[in-house]
């Protein structure tokens, strides 16, 4: 299969290097000063440092030129970016099932991924589908096993490009609940801040496992008022992607709660990370979805309000933990 991978942060990068094993991939980054320094150095030092860029990836800041003549195009740009791709592969006139990999809800509409793409090219094609789950992009660029759902509406489309997606090293599972993969893939982010801030304090595993838990509770609450599934949220988009970025350090929403913890500045923590954490900017897109559902989400609530500044992290992790006595539902 030739794929177009468009965007070449870390996971775009992981994700390149993993499947050019057994496909022709396009690597495309809008950037040509990226394109060039990626090509003759054969590897991303800006965002995945220490691992080599086989020569069969061909490399390009030339949309057309990625997109030519390939049979999927994996878009996996942030999603303050995805709008904008969109766009650019609507005026490209060349048509091709896409999948997306971006977590988040759209900051200004609050749209989530599918969303954004019905859009703006509803009628570009009608094989298109999310590919969600816990993976970091350093453990798939080294081909350690990892597991991820691949969510379409057309249930034969997901099963088909799956198919060609999956290996022993990158299994991949089907699924027809795209709201709920993205709905999992996008909260857990604003979660796993919160798991940081109260790892940085040193309230021990115990608190991290009550605010992960409960945690699942806000996804899960949230993801079904949206229209997912509860079953979703027990898998690999939901608890799995939870578990992953709220406990492993390689997770950089994590390491902005621990940053927060230590006093820092947000300003300062987003320079230093040099990366996109994405729960910084979904965070109060959860909040006011939840608050249009009439769903209680008080540790969103309290991540919004750390990071507006408005309330120091100890305190708001403390008001967490003191909350009253109530009966555990969902």
């Amino acid at each position: 299969m030739r794929i177009a991978v468009l965007g070449a942060g870390a996971w775009g990068t992981a994700l390149s290097i993993n499947l050019s094993a057994r496909h022709q991939i396009n690597l495309w980054t809008k950037s040509s000063d990226h394109a060039i320094e990626m090509d003759s150095r054969r590897i991303n030092q800006s965002f995945l440092p220490g691992y080599a860029l086989p020569k069969s990836i061909k490399i390009t800041s030339i949309l057309n030129e990625a997109l030519d003549a390939v049979d999927l195009a994996l878009i996996v740009v942030p999603i303050s970016g995805l709008r904008e791709t969109l766009r650019a592969i609507v005026a490209s006139n060349i048509k091709v099932p896409m999948l997306w990999g971006c977590k988040g809800f759209e900051s200004i509409t609050s749209c989530l991924p599918h969303q954004i793409v019905e859009e703006e090219c509803s009628d570009l094609s009608a094989h298109c589908g999310v590919l969600s789950g816990p993976s970091f992009a350093e453990e798939v660029a080294q081909g350690l096993p990892t597991a991820l759902t691949l969510a379409a509406t057309d249930a034969d489309f997901a099963r088909k490009v799956a198919t060609e997606l999956h290996n022993s090293r990158l299994r991949i599972y089907t699924s027809q609940d795209v709201i709920g993969v993205e709905t999992g893939g996008a909260v857990k982010n604003v979660i796993t801040i919160a798991a940081g801030i109260s790892d940085g304090i040193g309230f021990g595993h115990n608190a991290r496992a009550a605010l992960i838990t409960r945690g699942l509770m806000e996804i899960t609450r949230l993801g079904l008022g949206l229209g997912g599934s509860m079953s979703t949220f027990m898998g690999l988009a939901g608890v799995g992607d939870l578990i992953l970025t709220s406990t492993g350090d390689l997770s950089r929403n994590r390491q902005v709660g621990l940053m927060l913890a230590e006093g820092k500045s947000l300003k300062d923590i987003l320079s230093e990370l040099g990366h996109v954490a994405e729960g910084v900017y979904t965070a109060q897109s959860v909040l006011q979805l939840g608050n249009q559902l009439n769903i209680e989400m008080p540790i969103t609530q309290a991540v919004c309000s750390i990071l507006d500044e408005s309330v120091s992290a100890r305190h708001a992790v403390e008001v967490l933990l003191n909350r009253e006595q109530k009966t555990e539902t969902y």
